[in-house]
């Protein structure tokens, strides 16, 4: 079951995808069934989604069967990205060679990226203890506890097969992202329990933090958008899948309202702002319209006017020593949290604080350095310019003028600018942690 023994695939997989690009049909993976055309002419339908917009998304789809060029452009570099899944996972948390203390292999376990061991590892002190914070720098040691990366192959896979499935019809994606879902979620054997009791443990010090919370607040809300999709009617997904997914949601959602959700909460930084779009996420994809409302409402007061200055800059991420990253990172959750909160009758776009804070003037504060017109003025180890990417489109199509005329210049991600196919921006800048 594990994607280590199951990726090998990779590869080829992603090989055959880029075939796909000059011969459309001449990829088995990419080609839907002879016996359909390679775009689904039934009506589509909406999914209910809770960040990305349903009914965009279905009028995007009935844009693409009228032969949109620039969407089929797009949906080939997804195919390509949904290929290289193919031969990937499904994942489980039951497959680490380490279980939690006073926990159990269901239990999920990842280590703080930022801490290093200080002393050398010896026989007295096989851990090198104690450890010391390194901010912005990326401990390697903490790859050996696989369920981070694991976890971070379950939501991209999942989204992406089940995007590719929605705007291809191809059967194969479907199938394999309610493989993957099932093998992480729902089934007994291989499931992962709803909590998050030792996520970012530092050795010698922590068995499991709060922060440790945002390993799943970074992706997680797409999942919950995957199965939206997927309950439309993919083949290979079913009433008992989506119900086993709405329980762990469930779970989940009441294990936030302990102690370590309490401490995340009240961070003043990303990890706050990330905390109540998962929440929001959550609420409003099991059925609690009334509390996502609130929780986005909140987050005006308690979010914009706190974390973006009347200048558009974040002086809580500018500090870091990943400026420019934690700068679009925070405004991943920002933008998704407006776009959860659309979905409530809440414009968070339209909302001025009383310093002038606003989420639009926090991205337009990124555009010089995001088109390469000027170097971004703070410390960044490692500076890349289509991490913006996302976040500007976002702005754009809620308004921005700046933003709008900004769109053309953008670098674009690797992969390509699957903006259109899937308008809620993402970490394009993978750094784990």
């Amino acid at each position: 079951m594990s994607g280590r023994r199951r990726g090998r695939g990779a590869l080829l997989a992603t090989v055959a995808g880029l075939a796909a690009l000059l011969v459309p049909m001449a990829s088995p993976a990419s080609a839907a069934p002879a016996h359909a055309p390679a775009y689904t002419r039934a009506a589509p339908k909406a999914p209910r989604t809770v960040v990305l917009d349903g009914e965009r998304l279905r009028q995007t789809k009935a844009r693409l069967a009228k032969g949109d060029p620039a969407l089929r452009r797009a949906v080939a570099d997804l195919r390509t990205q949904a290929d290289g899944w193919l031969g990937q996972g499904p994942w489980t948390v039951t497959d680490k060679d380490r279980t939690p203390p006073g926990g159990d292999k269901h239990d999920y376990l990842s280590q703080a990226p930022y801490w290093w061991a200080s002393q050398p590892k010896t026989a007295d002190n096989p851990m090198g203890c104690p450890y010391v914070q390194k901010d912005g720098q990326r401990n390697p040691e903490v790859d050996e506890l696989t369920d981070h990366d694991e976890r971070g192959a379950v939501f991209a896979s999942a989204y992406t097969l089940s995007l590719a499935w929605y705007y291809t019809g191809n059967p194969a994606y479907s199938r394999h992202a309610a493989e993957i879902l099932r093998t992480w979620f729902t089934d007994p054997a291989t499931r992962m329990n709803p909590n998050l009791d030792h996520a970012q443990i530092i050795p010698c010090k922590y068995d499991g933090r709060a922060i440790g919370i945002i390993d799943f607040s970074q992706g997680f809300t797409s999942v919950l958008d995957a199965t939206a999709i997927l309950d439309t009617g993919a083949p290979g997904w079913t009433k008992g899948d989506s119900g086993g997914m709405r329980t762990w949601y469930e779970g989940f959602r009441g294990w936030l309202g302990g102690a370590f959700g309490t401490e995340e909460a009240a961070a003043a930084n990303n990890h706050g702002t990330f905390f109540d779009m998962q929440l929001a996420a959550l609420q409003l994809a099991t059925g609690h319209d009334s509390l996502a409302k609130q929780t986005v409402l909140k987050a005006r007061a308690g979010r914009i006017d706190p974390q973006i200055a009347a200048d558009g800059s974040q002086p809580g991420e500018i500090s870091r020593t990943r400026s420019w990253h934690y700068s679009t990172f925070n405004l991943v959750a920002f933008t998704r949290l407006a776009a959860i909160g659309r979905h409530v009758g809440v414009n968070l776009w339209s909302y001025r604080g009383p310093a002038g804070q606003r989420l639009s003037a926090a991205v337009d504060y990124l555009l010089p350095a995001a088109t390469g017109k000027v170097p971004w003025p703070h410390q960044e180890l490692d500076f890349r310019a289509y991490a913006a990417s996302d976040i500007v489109h976002a702005a754009a199509d809620a308004g921005d003028a700046k933003a709008r005329a900004a769109v053309p210049a953008l670098q674009a991600p690797p992969g390509g600018d699957l903006w259109a196919l899937r308008p809620a921006a993402e970490q394009l800048d993978s750094i784990t942690g």
